[in-house]
């Protein structure tokens, strides 16, 4: 059986996998911990208003995905291809054009804020504290898409562990601020945008050290031909090619930020309390997703390479085995939330109202692994292959044939029809990929 021939496979999935879990896990883990913070100050407001301003900076980030995805992807290959300076070249394309996209957004920062507040709605004390974390959080721009591009470097070069390491360092940076700013210094939610702040200008310093000190050789040799690595930079057709598959990713992202916000505004539309307890439960839909992710992740470097080596039979192991082993873990989130679920909520805040509203839709949260970890591991494998293109229509159709259409029949039950609706748009984005890679992918590569 093709999915138990090769268990040097196996262990290569989870070599590079394990170490993304557990710092992928990091991430909402520490989106936890903030909402924690907030969640027993001693209004909804404070949780309401932080939710919304980091929705607004998370936005863009979100929306910049694909700085992290194409880098993977393109890294992966050059890597099986074992070329060193396109590798490097990927590299340092994506930090150009990530510091430039940051820069720009501080720039234009009153206008983005006002804009996206004013669709965000909500009470004036959310309002107010939600403007006030995101005019922090905004200047952190440059480094959290630079960010981006050295994680999606690091796992394109199989570097999970670096990975690891920088994250739960970065992040424990975030944490120790987090209760030095909110709880030492009393500065309630502007503590919690500090803290970040600090945290991903601080994940930019330890990533760049890290890089330049294993390929320090490569990195002297490009900046000692100045005029070649120039022009290569910024050659016209990797440029374009760079872009179109930028572009793609874009799309599709921007696509997935569009049901993320209108979760979020139409909570907020809601009550303050439906807008906290909706943070709650986006926080454990992030926990779940950066955990499946991890096998997404491993399967994004292990596919890019099997592809650059076009090692066909190399790759369909790769995604027979990954399957497996998502499903296994989807399960196991399931189990967690079913049997701990009310636990960790009286964990994240202390707010009755809040703990009551929110404990009505953990029903959504543990149906989602099984639902949605299809569709995190075909992104990954999509990714792996370079065909955004894929991606995006997938995400089109989840978006505007599914998730719009079941809320609007739904939306009589108000916060359930939201949950049901994106449940929905998760099947629809695995069941359009798995049609696609199984009937088409495979057929044209034998």
């Amino acid at each position: 059986m093709l999915l138990f021939s090769n268990p040097d496979q196996h262990k290569r999935l989870f070599a590079l996998a394990l170490p993304m879990i557990l710092s992928n896990i990091t991430v909402p883990l520490i989106g936890l911990v903030d909402t924690a913070v907030v969640g027993h100050l001693e209004h909804a407001y404070y949780l309401g208003g932080s939710t919304i301003g980091a929705m607004l900076i998370s936005v863009v980030v979100w929306l910049c995905g694909f700085l992290r995805m194409s880098t993977t992807g393109l890294s992966a290959q050059a890597f099986g291809q074992d070329n060193t300076r396109s590798n490097i070249m990927v590299l340092l394309r994506g930090i150009c054009v990530a510091f430039t996209v940051g820069v720009v957004l501080v720039l234009c920062q009153s206008v983005y804020i006002d804009v996206g507040l004013a669709l965000a709605g909500g009470s004036e004390q959310v309002q107010f504290y939600a403007k006030q974390y995101a005019q922090i959080r905004i200047w952190g721009a440059p480094a959290a898409l630079a960010n981006l591009v050295i994680l999606g470097w690091l796992i394109g070069n199989q570097k999970s562990k670096a990975v690891m390491w920088l994250l739960i360092t970065a992040n424990l940076v975030n944490v120790g601020l987090d209760l030095l700013f909110v709880f030492g210094l009393n500065w309630q939610v502007k503590g919690v945008a500090f803290a970040s702040l600090i945290a991903e200008y601080s994940t930019v310093m330890l990533g760049l050290f890290y890089i330049l000190s294993r390929y320090n050789t490569t990195v002297i040799q490009l900046c000692q031909d100045k005029k070649n690595t120039l022009v290569t930079l910024v050659e016209r057709s990797a440029l374009l090619s760079y872009f179109r598959l930028n572009r793609d990713i874009l799309i599709r992202t921007l696509c997935l930020q569009v049901a993320f916000l209108f979760i979020t505004f139409q909570g907020a539309k809601l009550g303050d309390n439906v807008v906290a307890a909706n943070a709650i439960l986006m926080n454990f839909l992030l926990l779940i997703s950066f955990g499946l992710d991890g096998i997404a992740n491993a399967a994004e470097a292990m596919v890019g390479k099997a592809y650059g080596e076009k090692n066909t039979k190399k790759l369909q192991q790769t995604v027979h085995i990954a399957l497996f082993w998502n499903l296994v873990f989807a399960g196991i989130y399931s189990v967690l939330f079913l049997v701990a679920g009310e636990y960790l909520l009286t964990l994240i805040t202390s707010i009755d109202s809040v703990i009551a509203f929110a404990k009505d839709y953990l029903v959504w949260i543990i149906l989602l692994p099984i639902i949605s970890c299809w569709c995190y591991l075909y992104d990954g494998i999509y990714i792996g292959l370079l065909q955004a293109k894929v991606m995006r229509n997938s995400m089109i159709v989840a978006t505007f044939a599914c998730f719009f259409p079941l809320w609007f029949v739904l939306q009589a039950y108000e916060n359930h029809a939201l949950w049901a609706a994106f449940l929905g748009f998760m099947l629809a984005r695995g069941i359009t990929l798995a049609w696609h890679f199984h009937t088409i992918v495979l057929k044209e590569r034998g």
